[in-house]
Protein backbone atom coordinates (compact mmCIF):
# COMPACT_ATOMS: atom_id res chain seq x y z
CA UNK A 1 0.00 0.00 0.00
CA UNK A 2 1.23 3.48 -0.82
CA UNK A 3 1.22 6.11 1.87
CA UNK A 4 -1.41 8.83 1.93
CA UNK A 5 0.84 10.75 4.32
CA UNK A 6 4.33 11.72 3.23
CA UNK A 7 5.85 14.37 5.48
CA UNK A 8 8.20 17.00 4.15
CA UNK A 9 11.62 16.37 5.66
CA UNK A 10 14.93 17.95 4.76
CA UNK A 11 16.03 15.21 2.38
CA UNK A 12 19.67 16.31 2.33
CA UNK A 13 19.82 16.27 6.14
CA UNK A 14 18.10 12.89 6.22
CA UNK A 15 20.59 11.39 3.76
CA UNK A 16 23.49 13.02 5.61
CA UNK A 17 22.38 11.55 8.94
CA UNK A 18 22.29 8.10 7.36
CA UNK A 19 25.66 8.60 5.65
CA UNK A 20 27.17 9.78 8.95
CA UNK A 21 25.91 6.66 10.68
CA UNK A 22 23.73 8.78 12.98
CA UNK A 23 21.00 6.17 13.27
CA UNK A 24 19.24 8.01 16.08
CA UNK A 25 18.92 11.24 14.10
CA UNK A 26 17.83 9.39 10.94
CA UNK A 27 15.27 7.39 12.92
CA UNK A 28 13.92 10.50 14.67
CA UNK A 29 13.62 12.43 11.40
CA UNK A 30 11.45 9.63 10.03
CA UNK A 31 9.32 8.82 13.06
CA UNK A 32 8.67 12.27 14.59
CA UNK A 33 6.42 13.51 11.76
CA UNK A 34 4.38 10.31 12.15
CA UNK A 35 3.98 10.89 15.89
CA UNK A 36 3.02 14.51 15.29
CA UNK A 37 0.35 13.60 12.76
CA UNK A 38 -0.98 10.80 14.97
CA UNK A 39 -1.19 13.27 17.86
CA UNK A 40 -3.13 15.72 15.65
CA UNK A 41 -5.58 13.05 14.52
CA UNK A 42 -5.88 11.36 17.92
CA UNK A 43 -6.72 7.97 16.40
CA UNK A 44 -4.74 4.91 15.42
CA UNK A 45 -6.87 4.78 12.27
CA UNK A 46 -4.11 7.04 10.95
CA UNK A 47 -2.07 3.85 10.47
CA UNK A 48 -4.43 2.92 7.63
CA UNK A 49 -3.11 5.94 5.69
CA UNK A 50 0.50 4.79 5.95
CA UNK A 51 2.66 2.44 3.92
CA UNK A 52 3.57 -0.81 5.62
CA UNK A 53 7.07 0.55 6.29
CA UNK A 54 5.69 3.66 7.98
CA UNK A 55 3.23 1.55 9.95
CA UNK A 56 6.04 -0.67 11.14
CA UNK A 57 8.26 2.27 12.05
CA UNK A 58 5.56 3.97 14.12
CA UNK A 59 4.30 0.80 15.81
CA UNK A 60 7.88 -0.32 16.45
CA UNK A 61 8.61 3.00 18.11
CA UNK A 62 5.58 2.67 20.40
CA UNK A 63 6.66 -0.86 21.24
CA UNK A 64 10.22 0.26 21.95
CA UNK A 65 9.05 3.05 24.27
CA UNK A 66 6.71 0.76 26.21
CA UNK A 67 8.89 -2.34 26.38
CA UNK A 68 11.93 -0.24 27.24
CA UNK A 69 10.13 1.16 30.27
CA UNK A 70 8.19 -1.83 31.55
CA UNK A 71 8.49 -4.80 29.26
CA UNK A 72 5.73 -6.40 27.27
CA UNK A 73 3.47 -6.43 30.33
CA UNK A 74 3.43 -2.63 30.23
CA UNK A 75 2.93 -2.71 26.45
CA UNK A 76 -0.14 -4.91 26.92
CA UNK A 77 -1.51 -3.05 29.95
CA UNK A 78 -1.30 0.25 28.07
CA UNK A 79 -3.46 -1.13 25.28
CA UNK A 80 -0.97 -1.55 22.44
CA UNK A 81 -1.40 -5.30 21.89
CA UNK A 82 -3.51 -4.68 18.76
CA UNK A 83 -0.36 -3.41 17.01
CA UNK A 84 1.33 -6.83 17.15
CA UNK A 85 -0.41 -8.86 14.41
CA UNK A 86 0.45 -6.33 11.68
CA UNK A 87 3.94 -5.83 13.09
CA UNK A 88 4.61 -9.56 12.91
CA UNK A 89 3.57 -9.62 9.25
CA UNK A 90 5.59 -6.48 8.50
CA UNK A 91 8.68 -7.82 10.25
CA UNK A 92 8.47 -10.91 8.05
CA UNK A 93 8.43 -8.63 4.98
CA UNK A 94 11.51 -6.94 6.39
CA UNK A 95 13.04 -10.40 6.94
CA UNK A 96 13.37 -9.70 10.66
CA UNK A 97 12.13 -13.20 11.39
CA UNK A 98 13.62 -13.50 14.88
CA UNK A 99 11.91 -10.33 16.12
CA UNK A 100 8.68 -11.46 14.46
CA UNK A 101 8.98 -14.68 16.49
CA UNK A 102 9.46 -12.70 19.71
CA UNK A 103 6.26 -10.77 19.01
CA UNK A 104 4.45 -13.97 18.08
CA UNK A 105 5.49 -15.41 21.46
CA UNK A 106 4.12 -12.31 23.20
CA UNK A 107 0.85 -12.78 21.35
CA UNK A 108 0.66 -16.46 22.38
CA UNK A 109 1.12 -15.65 26.07
CA UNK A 110 -1.39 -12.83 25.74
CA UNK A 111 -4.05 -15.01 24.07
CA UNK A 112 -3.72 -17.67 26.77
CA UNK A 113 -3.99 -15.08 29.56
CA UNK A 114 -6.04 -12.35 27.96
CA UNK A 115 -8.45 -11.68 30.82
CA UNK A 116 -5.70 -11.37 33.41
CA UNK A 117 -3.45 -9.23 31.23
CA UNK A 118 -6.18 -6.86 30.03
CA UNK A 119 -7.89 -6.20 33.34
CA UNK A 120 -7.62 -2.76 34.86
CA UNK A 121 -5.11 -2.88 37.69
CA UNK A 122 -3.97 -0.81 40.60
CA UNK A 123 -0.27 -0.02 40.81
CA UNK A 124 0.17 -2.94 43.21
CA UNK A 125 -1.75 -5.35 40.98
CA UNK A 126 0.25 -4.19 37.96
CA UNK A 127 3.50 -4.89 39.82
CA UNK A 128 2.28 -8.40 40.70
CA UNK A 129 1.78 -9.19 37.01
CA UNK A 130 5.58 -9.35 36.68
CA UNK A 131 5.67 -12.16 39.28
CA UNK A 132 2.64 -13.85 37.78
CA UNK A 133 3.91 -13.88 34.19
CA UNK A 134 7.58 -14.80 34.45
CA UNK A 135 7.54 -16.03 30.84
CA UNK A 136 7.74 -12.38 29.79
CA UNK A 137 11.20 -12.08 31.39
CA UNK A 138 12.73 -14.30 28.70
CA UNK A 139 10.69 -12.68 25.93
CA UNK A 140 11.75 -9.20 27.10
CA UNK A 141 15.41 -10.32 27.09
CA UNK A 142 15.12 -11.69 23.56
CA UNK A 143 13.51 -8.43 22.46
CA UNK A 144 16.37 -6.40 23.95
CA UNK A 145 18.97 -8.55 22.18
CA UNK A 146 17.19 -8.21 18.83
CA UNK A 147 16.16 -4.56 19.11
CA UNK A 148 19.33 -2.97 17.70
CA UNK A 149 19.80 -5.33 14.72
CA UNK A 150 16.08 -5.08 13.90
CA UNK A 151 16.23 -1.29 14.05
CA UNK A 152 19.20 -1.34 11.70
CA UNK A 153 17.24 -3.50 9.26
CA UNK A 154 14.28 -1.12 9.44
CA UNK A 155 16.48 1.93 8.87
CA UNK A 156 18.28 0.31 5.95
CA UNK A 157 14.90 -0.49 4.40
CA UNK A 158 13.74 3.10 4.99
CA UNK A 159 16.88 4.53 3.40
CA UNK A 160 16.49 2.28 0.36
CA UNK A 161 12.80 3.26 0.07
CA UNK A 162 12.75 6.91 1.16
CA UNK A 163 9.83 7.66 -1.15
CA UNK A 164 7.72 5.39 1.08
CA UNK A 165 8.55 7.44 4.18
CA UNK A 166 8.94 11.10 3.19
CA UNK A 167 8.15 13.46 0.35
CA UNK A 168 11.09 13.13 -2.04
CA UNK A 169 9.91 15.37 -4.87
CA UNK A 170 10.47 19.08 -5.00
CA UNK A 171 7.25 21.08 -5.24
Amino acid sequence: MNSKFLPFVDLAALKQAYADGDAEKFYDMLVQPLHEELYKRQTFEFLDDLSWGQQLLLAYDYMHMQVGQGGFIQFIQNGYIALLPNMIEQLHKLRAVEMAQVLDDVLKVYVLNREQLERTTTVEEFAKLYDEFREFEEIDKRYLILHEPTTKMLLAYAFDHLNEFVETTIA
